[in-house]
């Protein structure tokens, strides 16, 4: 039997080859990364070049669900689009019911169901995408959740998906510092530093998002981008440096 062939049939050693599939897709996409501190929280994602005809701004991997509530996808563009606007009336529905904003762990909960439905049910696939949802709940908290295809979703300090995505994921571990997450520019350069394992040709092809306690997320202009690149490159430089004078000294 083709166990691959119908996403609701099992494999004998416990496979699920549709939704495994699903995260292949995901694997394929562009790297994506948040990183959360103590009163920012920041989504970065590797741009693909646009044609040159083509107007970028239809190009966006980082989107708002709602005032508190934004995320990144790395996948199916396609199969993004349908999950942000079904979360999109969530959101409104919440609030119009509750008349509060949703919490990121609940809108988080309702991507994530969602997916879960699409991997148990005949004449539908799995979506193609995992994505990272950040915000601030009303109470002030900032948050990090990660989803996959298969329906799970976890809180994170920082993490990363799409191509590479364990390569930024270690870069992440290893540089992650608690008392380095209070200050804002500190937390957008970790996130910047982290796409640039990845991302070969600088700041013109990174998109940066960030959102600080009580206000709405601000999309950072290219040049802005450029700027951050430009100092962390500097700093790199001025580390070498020292190394080196450093190793020339004891030798």
């Amino acid at each position: 039997m083709s166990y691959d062939r119908a996403i609701t049939v099992f494999s004998p050693d416990g496979h699920l080859f549709q939704v495994e599939y699903a995260q292949e897709a995901v694997k394929k996409g562009s790297t994506a990364v948040g990183v959360r501190g103590k009163n920012i929280v920041v989504l970065g994602v590797e741009k693909k070049s646009a044609a040159m005809l083509q107007d970028d701004r239809t190009v966006r991997k980082i989107c708002s669900l709602d005032d508190n509530v934004f995320m990144a996808f790395a996948g199916l563009t396609a199969d993004a689009r349908i999950l942000i606007n079904r979360a999109r009336v969530e959101c409104q529905s919440h609030r119009l019911t509750v008349e509060d904003p949703v919490t990121i762990e609940y809108i988080t909960r309702y991507i994530a169901s969602m997916k879960q439905r699409y991997t148990q049910s005949n004449g539908r696939r799995p979506f193609g995408i995992s994505a990272l949802i950040v915000g601030f709940d009303f109470d002030g908290t900032p948050n990090l959740y990660q989803t996959d295809p298969s329906g799970t979703y976890h809180a994170w300090k920082a993490n990363a998906i799409g191509r590479s995505a364990k390569t930024v994921r270690e870069f992440l571990e290893k540089h992650y510092k608690e008392e380095e997450m209070e200050s804002d520019e500190l937390v957008i350069k970790l996130a910047v530093r982290a796409l640039l394992e990845v991302v070969q040709t600088g700041g013109k092809n990174i998109e940066l998002a960030t959102m600080k306690r009580g206000e709405t997320m601000k999309i950072l202009e290219p040049a802005e981008v450029e700027n951050i690149v430009s100092i962390i490159e500097k700093e790199k430089e001025e580390a070498e440096k020292k190394k080196k004078a450093t190793s020339t000294s004891t030798s």
